[in-house]
């Protein structure tokens, strides 16, 4: 099989984003809608809508980036670019990574940023290395190739909810 050097997509955030959510590098079918979390068996709409108290996998794509701003959070990647065969974390090789580490510097009202999964929880954390008044979050992946229960998942992502703003009405 040929390796193929793929390229994630750009941060998605309001300037008062409280609360970033990184994962490692979108899948095939993100990058190929260029839409984060585009898979229809990922699972991290669901997820995140869990913690925000709203229905975001029921709203088109559109309607979830505008409740993510109404609710202060924003979306990214740690690995930039990368080789990969498919999509799965445990193929990306040769990584350049997103400038994660300015983040608390971008955004001064960043309170949080949380890692939707193991490989990004890794990597994110080195280079973040000593931030200081932010907090990290792991999370269990959003992806169904991280076959833990949706509840388990929910579970851990809720709390997330006490980063971001609360009493925002459905777009």
């Amino acid at each position: 099989m040929t390796t193929v050097v793929k390229c994630g997509l750009g941060p998605i955030a309001a300037p008062d984003a409280r609360l970033f959510i990184l994962g490692s590098l979108p899948g095939d079918a993100s990058l190929a809608a260029q839409r984060y979390y585009a898979h229809p068996t990922n699972q991290f709409w669901r997820l995140l809508g869990e913690a925000l108290g709203e229905p975001l996998a029921a709203l088109d794509y559109d309607a979830r980036l505008v409740q993510l701003a109404a609710h202060r959070v924003g979306l990214w990647d740690v690995v930039a670019s990368a080789e990969r065969v498919g999509s799965l974390d445990g193929a990306i090789r040769q990584a350049g990574h997103n400038p994660i580490e300015r983040l608390p510097e971008d955004f001064p009202q960043l309170a949080a940023i949380a890692f939707n999964g193991g490989a990004a929880a890794k990597t994110g954390r080195k280079l973040l290395g000593g931030t200081i008044g932010v907090d990290l979050i792991d999370l269990p992946s959003s992806s169904a190739a991280y076959t833990r229960p949706f509840a388990e998942k929910a579970a851990v992502w809720r709390a997330l909810s006490r980063f971001c703003a609360s009493g925002v009405s459905e777009a």
